[in-house]
């Protein structure tokens, strides 16, 4: 079950992240690695994040896949190392919640591109997944992640 489909502005977010051209079957390990980094890092800094942790897409090649990897912070914090910290571009969404476990996100993104291009959005090839529980935590059909197709 998904939320329906919205179009919707978004301010710039401050995270700290972290970001690697990898492959999908790498992407579960280097996701774990990044959120260990930022979250170690975070604490050194004796912070918390103020949102999920998410994953944005800056291209869909499964074979080398750029993503960044991290958690929304309050403004102001500093990056280190590979911990960058950065700005989600402020702009025009279209976003929708995914209930499942990832594996079965796919016909989630089809009918959300099918709906954008319905309604004359225009995706810009950057995606956003922001994972709302803990799938350790919940059962796999309880899963909740947020999708943003970011607009031209």
């Amino acid at each position: 079950m998904n939320t329906p489909f919205e179009k919707i502005s978004v301010p710039a977010r401050p995270v700290l992240s972290v970001r690697k051209t990898t492959s999908v079957e790498n992407l579960p390990a280097e996701l774990g690695r990044a959120y260990q980094a930022v979250m170690l890092y975070l604490q050194e800094l004796n912070e918390q994040p103020v949102g999920e942790p998410f994953a944005i897409y800056y291209n869909m090649d499964m074979q080398a896949l750029d993503v960044e990897m991290g958690f929304p912070v309050r403004a102001g914090l500093p990056g280190r190392g590979e911990v960058q910290a950065n700005l989600l571009p402020a702009g025009e969404i279209v976003t929708s919640v995914h209930q499942g476990p990832y594996p079965s996100m796919a016909p989630t993104y089809e009918a959300m591109t099918a709906w954008m291009q319905e309604n004359h959005y225009q995706p810009s090839g950057v995606v956003g997944e922001f994972y709302l529980n803990d799938p350790e935590e919940v059962k796999p059909e309880e899963v909740l992640t947020r999708i943003e197709f970011y607009l031209l």
